[in-house]
């Protein structure tokens, strides 16, 4: 596949002074909406400042900026070809960091960030079936610490049901593209003396939130079980500290 400028409608132009980053992102999202896949041909740089309506040397730092991701590829006198979509980078990265850092700060922070956001969005956005099964996680958390277990089977089915509750694809995927280097973490995490019941504790807390429609609450419910965990391995020597 070639993508021809005569094909396809014009990009969205940079509506501010051309900076390199914003060129960047325009050039994903053009990316995006046409599905191109590696191995596809991008326009000329002629042909990108003409659609961007930037000067040709905006594209080219832009162009840099992309290559040095490791996104496209230039061939001289062929033109731009795309090596690697965004959310493969994502994932590669994300494998590099399971396969060789699991203990990674890393890995938790980024936990952090995108599972206290799923919970502002899911009390605002969940339905009546995210929230049973919500519930249903909790319910099933429950058993496994009844029966001696640690709960992990009922503590990934609450995370990555907080994360559909959000309702934003982006997030689901991102979660999704970790989720190897999660399990981990919440293996780390429940083996712990006593955690897996703080924990439970921590998650009634975060759906009752959610159940309010309270995101503020839920949010801060969510960044509190996590920190608060991540702290608490970093004190017990099972987790680095973030140099």
């Amino acid at each position: 596949m070639t993508a021809d400028r005569r094909d396809l409608a014009p990009m969205r132009p940079v509506d501010r002074k051309p900076l390199y980053e914003q060129v960047s992102d325009r050039l994903r999202e053009f990316i995006d909406v046409y599905q191109l896949q590696p191995g596809d041909r991008l326009m000329s740089e002629r042909e990108l400042a003409q659609q961007l309506n930037v000067g040709r040397s905006s594209i080219r730092e832009a162009i840099t900026a992309l290559r040095a991701r490791g996104m496209v590829e230039v061939r001289h006198g062929d033109g731009i070809y795309l090596l690697e979509r965004s959310d493969d980078l994502l994932d590669s990265l994300a494998a590099e960091l399971v396969q060789t850092h699991l203990d990674h700060p890393a890995i938790w922070e980024t936990r952090q960030a995108l599972e206290t956001q799923c919970a502002r969005l899911a009390a605002t956005r969940a339905s009546n079936d995210d929230i049973a099964e919500l519930r249903g996680a909790i319910v099933q958390m429950q058993a496994e610490i009844d029966s001696g277990g640690a709960g992990l089977a009922g503590d990934r089915r609450f995370h990555a049901g907080v994360a559909r509750a959000s309702h934003n694809p982006i997030l689901i995927r991102l979660l999704e593209s970790m989720r190897k280097a999660l399990d981990r973490t919440s293996e780390t995490s429940l083996t712990r003396a006593g955690q897996p019941t703080r924990s439970l504790r921590d998650h009634r807390a975060i759906i009752d939130a959610i159940e309010a429609r309270n995101p503020t609450e839920a949010a801060e419910e969510m960044l509190r079980h996590l920190v608060t965990t991540t702290d608490a391995l970093i004190e017990d020597g099972q987790l680095r500290p973030a140099d």
